[in-house]
Parts: structure tokens; sequence; C-alpha cells
């Protein structure tokens, strides 16, 4: 059953690693996850992240093309998208809807001086209207 909704389903902590890899590194098989993987985290086992994709296939999180011995899967979600649906879950939860409240949360110890810079222009370029959304595109 194919999930029709515009929110896909919030992944486990483990799931986004595998995502991470897969983003990263686009559609791959199990073997290919897990070898990247444990460069990360050696202790992963094949059948642990083989397990982990076929119940992320349920979950609508990632696609398997079954054409080959190897199924090979993809993500199901364009990574900024599946990031604004967390982000967004996260600003409601957690700081009562209050994205200025995440923002300061953020800036307090977990950005360097390089970042708060870019930040710096990437506020000022918005103000100008020179600037879209931010983020990728940017250097």
């Amino acid at each position: 059953m194919t999930r029709s909704s515009s929110r896909p389903t919030k992944p486990t902590a483990a799931e986004l690693d595998l995502l991470r890899v897969i983003w990263l590194h686009g559609p791959s098989t199990a073997r290919e996850v897990h070898q990247v993987l444990q460069s990360e985290r050696p202790d992963v086992q094949p059948a642990t992240v083989l397990r982990l994709l076929q119940v992320m296939h349920g979950k609508d999180l990632v696609v398997r093309d079954e054409s080959q011995r190897s199924h090979v899967y993809a993500a199901a979600h364009a990574q900024d998208a599946l990031q604004t649906n967390l982000l967004d879950e996260l600003i409601q939860k957690v700081f009562a809807g209050s994205g200025k409240a995440l923002v300061l949360a953020a800036l307090d110890g977990h950005v360097s001086d390089g970042e708060r810079a870019e930040i710096r222009r990437l506020l000022a370029d918005t103000q100008d209207g020179s600037g879209g959304k931010g983020g990728k595109g940017h250097e």
C-alpha cells in the first residue's frame, strides 16, 4: 500500500543514517549502503542494514527496484523535503511553534564563527531582496 500523504513517515535515527548514505551516493543496494555505513559504525551488520531497508520500504521512506537480483533502494523523498518536515515537527513540539526560539537555541553554542558570518550574509541578502530561501546554492 502506497501512502498518498505529502508528509512522509518520520524516520528513526538508524533509518536517517541509511537515508543519508542513499542521498549522498544515490540509489544503492543493501550491500553498498552497508559498506559506506561500516566506516562510521563498524559494528553494523549487513543483515541489519537489509532488514532496515525492508522496513523503510514498508514505511514508504525508500523505493525498491526489484528488476535485478540485488534490489536497489532509492530515497522516496528528497532530502530537503524530509528535513523541512522534521524541522517543522521539531519547531512545533520543542519550541512551541517559534522559529525564533529554534534559531536562538541553535546559535547558542552550535554555530562556528564562519557559519555565523555566513548566516549574517544570508540574512542581509534576504533583507535586500536578492536572496532566496537560503541553504544550497550559497557558498
